[in-house]
């Protein structure tokens, strides 16, 4: 591998604070692949953002962020000051070790850590595409940010919301638990779509999955045909279902075959619009699985927006 300037960010809370504990043996495999890096660990949310801004500008031409999909989509954030990359030349490389590592699927990166290390260091980087949503941020206030994998209103909003607040608890739940919790509440949402300025029928969904990769949700194939270079969303929109269809079909968005199911619609585009019916209640949004605001929303592509250590 070409000597690169090279910044690592580590989110040693990740993995459930396995990252931390992993974090010699991590370093280790590093400083074999990589060789020459200096790293820094992140010590609260968002920082990542900044942490990665300030290293591009400093001249860094690879920044690995050692994490989960949260972890990488702040680092990802910090490649842009605005509309405009940094550094349009530097370079994302991935080390997953978070409680989900969905986007590491797309790019073929194994999940083990020497598999990962080999990826760094032999992998050419690729251009993939990335998503810009603009929503309503959680304070009320209109809010912007960029998004690697899949951003998704609706169930999905209101189950990451269920998996933080076990976390601030300190209650262990994993993912699939907190899904089976909240379906049970869920009530599905009436949003006006629009696709390349084309509108959809007004309906009632229960997943509106805006995918740039395929898995999302801790390894559920939402978006089994998503490219992540072809400069196209695939806009995975899952109607209303009652609790015992939902029971019946959910093990589809495992593996995949839920497309081609009469309530699941998948419609390619460059823009997605979605705004709530009622415009006074909220439907929850997420993006490469942090909850961060909710609709209105619009999603639109950036095409090969970021460079990425991986295989397409």
């Amino acid at each position: 591998m070409k000597k690169l300037k090279t910044q690592v960010i580590v989110n040693p809370e990740s993995a459930k604070g396995e990252t931390r504990k992993r974090w010699t043996q991590i370093r280790e495999g590093l400083r074999h692949f990589v060789h020459e890096f200096q790293y820094v660990f992140t010590e609260r949310p968002l920082q990542a953002i900044d942490l990665a801004r300030a290293s591009l500008r400093e001249g860094t031409e690879l920044i690995i962020g050692v994490g989960g999909d949260g972890t990488l989509n702040e680092i990802a954030n910090g490649f842009y000051d605005g509309e405009k990359p940094i550094n349009a030349e530097a370079s994302l490389g991935v080390i997953p070790s978070g409680s989900g590592c969905d986007l590491m699927r797309s790019l073929q990166i194994p999940s083990k850590l020497g598999g990962a290390m080999a990826v760094l260091k032999d992998a050419v980087a690729v251009s993939i595409d990335i998503g810009k949503v603009t929503f309503r941020g959680s304070d009320g206030k209109p809010a912007e940010r960029y998004f690697l994998n899949v951003a998704d209103f609706g169930l999905g909003g209101e189950v990451v919301r269920e998996v933080n607040r076990k976390r601030l608890e300190r209650k262990a739940s994993s993912y699939v638990k907190c899904l089976a919790t909240t379906v049970l509440r869920f009530k599905n949402k009436r949003v006006h779509l629009r696709i390349d300025g084309r509108e959809l029928p007004r309906n009632e969904y229960l997943i509106g999955a805006v995918a740039n990769g395929r898995v999302f949700g801790k390894g559920m194939k939402i978006a089994p045909e998503a490219r992540l270079d072809d400069g196209l969303f695939d806009a995975v929109l899952v109607r209303g279902m009652k609790l015992f269809e939902f029971a019946r079909q959910s093990w589809k968005l495992i593996n995949g075959s839920h497309i081609g199911y009469r309530k699941v619609d998948l419609i390619r585009g460059r823009k997605v619009e979605a705004v709530p019916e009622d415009l006074e209640e909220e439907i929850l949004l997420e993006m490469d699985g942090e909850q961060l605001g909710s609709l209105p929303a619009t999603f639109e592509i950036i095409p090969r927006g970021l460079l990425v250590k991986g295989y397409l």
